[in-house]
């Protein structure tokens, strides 16, 4: 088997193919618990981008008070401007807020039939920088501009933003303890692995032992072993990522368009089989580290 190969890569692959059931079964089960980590990975990618998107669209309304002039509404405006957390402010007046109403609800518009006169105040639109958008940075925002001469009252979803902030920080979270316990799982399946391929091969190291053989001679070939079944079992877990993203994701979308926003981070690509070698690699060192010979 290959020649031109190093001795050790020669040990390992033999090891692997004879032991081919032990492996077998030890590949599948790391997939799986690198796909866990795929597809969480997968929900945090997609949470993520899609609460950083919020931002965009997020703004604050402030009411008016009956009496305040266009021209003292436009220097409120003026002021609210300058303030660091401010990126653009809508000024809207009474007949405009009517007219927008009137457009929302054109298919029903005989609810407005019955208004003798306009119920609705003048308002500002303001739409805050990306980074002063979050629950804190918000409130103190409404606090201070709620004691502004001209302003009646404010709405900006205050309970929405603290429920799309706590869902952020809940999937990061649960994701990440999700995806220690599956590493740790993947350590763990490595480790027991290649203890048994060591105590199955003892009869081999003794006589290695007896040729001189190091130490470092002797484990360079488990390491190998758990390298090559750590990335095995990631490839197997990258492939059923890709087939459930585009035979999935892709169908659903054509029924729920929520499924087609669904973005696959290409990070994912790269880091699973890194990751997939690396903890094989970590498991088989500990194994070989922990056994005394």
């Amino acid at each position: 088997m290959g020649r031109g190969m190093p001795y050790f890569i020669r040990v390992a692959l033999r090891s692997l193919l004879r032991e081919r059931w032990v492996n077998l079964l030890s590949i599948l089960t790391i997939a799986m618990g690198l796909l866990v980590i795929s597809l969480v990975a997968l929900v945090i990618y997609n949470v993520d981008l899609l609460t950083r998107r919020l931002p965009e669209k997020f703004s604050v309304v402030a009411y008016l008070k009956d009496g305040v002039s266009e021209q003292e509404a436009l220097q409120i405006a003026a002021s609210l401007r300058r303030h660091n957390s401010v990126e653009k402010v809508r000024y809207i007046s009474k007949a405009e807020a009517i007219k927008e109403l009137r457009s929302s609800v054109r298919d029903a518009d005989y609810i407005l039939e019955g208004l003798s006169e306009n119920p609705l105040p003048a308002s500002l639109e303001i739409r805050l920088r990306k980074e002063a958008v979050g629950p804190e940075s918000v409130k103190a925002f409404a606090d201070e501009i709620k004691k502004m001469t001209g302003i009646e009252d404010l709405q900006y979803g205050e309970k929405f933003l603290l429920s799309i902030h706590s869902l952020r920080a809940g999937v990061k979270t649960v994701g990440l303890i999700l995806t220690l316990v599956m590493a740790a799982g993947v350590i763990f399946i490595c480790y027991s692995t290649v203890k048994i391929l060591f105590y199955r091969r003892k009869e081999e190291i003794e006589t290695l032992k007896l040729l001189g053989a190091t130490r470092g001679f002797i484990r360079v070939p488990f390491l190998v072993e758990g390298g090559v079944i750590g990335a095995s079992g990631s490839g197997i877990s990258l492939f059923i990522v890709l087939a459930l993203y585009q035979g999935v994701f892709k169908s659903l979308s054509v029924a729920a368009p929520l499924f087609g926003a669904v973005l696959f981070p290409p990070e994912v690509l790269v880091s699973i089989p890194f990751a997939g070698l690396f903890l094989g690699i970590t498991g088989a060192l500990i194994a070989v580290g922990r056994i005394r010979y």
